[in-house]
């Protein structure tokens, strides 16, 4: 095996971006479009009589038809076609992936550049919002009956929403300080800024949720206990906080952090310093966002290292188009096999170049050595973010059954556990998935929930659909 060659990370050349892109601040990056770009994008949709942009969004909205409002100048009845399907039109607008959902399915994706569904859909509910318009529906009188919701999440935001609106007492037990679970901690704020979430449980509180901060349920109280408090049902959605670890050599360096860490560390206030020179490992849209959330707090040189090509790069193109247009460097078909430091801090780590071998039958390649193809880059900060793990402490002392990757095993129709009066979704049942998916499993979940509650077959008469 050939001596590691050492590869500092190059100081990044000074980029021209337009104002908003600036990494001096947390302020929302994309700019919304302007009413005459939206009708010109609006203008662009097929209207398809069997619309596969609808079968490619995981809440099943009806996209042609919100889209056809808004072309006619119905903003506001346009918005209400997006609210019928979605409770967080705002939230799922901007941080979902619309390339391998809604988009990726659109007609004219097949020829040329997909509609715009994601912002034409963020434009709605901006305006909305801009307009003073009325953004939810009529609170229902209380019906007697409470249900509790472990997770303030997307999918536990849904659940109340769609329960308190059939008059269920709601809480929302949340084990953070701040509201919107994943939402809040995981995702920066220049991409979902704090007003938009703040907005939606300002709409939960106005029809009667309460929220519980600083709970954490399996701790401080047991689903047992909620049961004995007169709780009808309970609806689990803790998300997959949990970073999953490199585990190769040195990880435990001072210095030498994940990326759901790394991230709810900033996103919740706390001053993290890392150092001018920070490697980045990953390839999904946290790997992304702790890049370009490195710049933001003051390192200059951030580099990512991704074990495949662009191509097969998990993240959402926009992601990394911003990624490079913030000047952040990213080695393809790179893997790191030791992190080496010196006086228990972290100074290099060590990777091998790799290359694309067989593909599998979804067309993903897997990565292979070059063996002897060692080399060192230079590193003050190294952040881990290859995927995480879901929180399952909350089903302690109950015999909920789980999977082999650490998610609640649930019915795939209606989303009850094994423990019958307990429902689960989100990352909690998925792993790490779109809001979109989170808000789709809540709609399923209410609806279950309520079933159960009453006493009806939960099964009876649905349409089954995997998120």
């Amino acid at each position: 095996m050939k001596a590691a060659e050492r590869m500092a990370i190059p100081r990044q050349k000074p980029t021209e971006l337009r104002p908003e892109s600036r990494v001096t601040n947390f302020d929302e990056v994309v700019s919304n479009f302007s009413e005459e770009t939206a009708m010109l994008e609006a203008d662009r949709c097929l209207q398809c009589k069997k619309p596969t942009c609808r079968d490619g969004c995981p809440i099943h909205n009806e996209i042609p038809k919100f889209i056809g409002l808004l072309r006619e100048g119905k903003i506001e009845e346009a918005y209400w076609a997006i609210r019928e399907q979605s409770s967080l039109p705002a939230v799922c607008s901007r941080v979902c992936p619309h390339e391998f959902q809604c988009e990726g399915h659109c007609v004219r994706a097949k020829k040329g550049e997909a509609v715009s569904i994601g912002m034409l859909e963020r434009y709605i509910a901006d305006w909305v919002v801009t307009h003073g318009k009325q953004m939810s529906v009529a609170c229902a009188l209380p019906n007697g009956k409470k249900v509790a919701i472990v997770g303030s999440g997307p999918a536990g935001m849904t659940v109340a929403y769609y329960l308190a609106h059939l008059g269920y007492a709601c809480t929302i037990f949340e084990s953070l300080p701040v509201l919107g679970g994943m939402l809040a901690v995981g995702i920066p704020a220049y991409r979902l800024p704090r007003d938009i979430i703040n907005a939606e449980f300002d709409a939960l509180k106005s029809c009667g949720v309460e929220i519980v901060s600083g709970v954490r349920i399996g701790q401080e109280k047991s689903l047992t206990q909620l049961q004995e408090e007169g709780y009808a049902a309970v609806f689990l959605s803790p998300g997959a906080h949990a970073s999953r670890k490199l585990g190769i050599e040195g990880e435990d360096l001072s210095g030498v952090s994940h990326g759901v860490d790394y991230l709810r560390d900033v996103n919740l206030g706390k001053s993290v310093n890392l150092g001018r020179r920070v490697v980045v490992v990953g390839g999904g849209n946290v790997a992304i966002d702790v890049a370009r959330t490195a710049l933001r707090t003051g390192s200059d040189q951030v580099f990512i290292l991704y074990r495949r090509t662009k191509a097969e790069m998990p993240a959402a193109k926009a992601e990394i188009h911003h990624l490079e247009e913030e000047g952040v460097k990213v080695e393809y078909l790179a893997a790191p096999i030791k992190i080496h430091g010196e006086n228990g801090r972290v100074k290099q780590i060590e990777c091998l170049r790799m290359r694309l071998g067989e593909c599998d039958t979804s067309g993903r390649c897997r990565p292979v050595v070059i063996e002897g193809s060692n080399f060192m880059v230079e590193a003050d900060a190294i952040i881990a973010a290859i995927s995480q793990d879901v929180d399952s402490g909350a089903s302690q002392g109950t015999e909920i059954t789980m999977s082999k990757w650490g998610t609640y095993v649930v019915d795939e129709e209606t989303l009850q556990t094994s423990v019958p009066w307990v429902f689960a979704g989100g990352d909690a049942v998925l792993g790490p998935q779109t809001a979109a998916k989170a808000v789709y499993q809540g709609k399923v979940a209410a609806e279950s929930m309520h079933r159960f509650i009453e006493g009806r077959d939960l099964k009876e008469g649905r349409v089954g659909y995997k998120s």
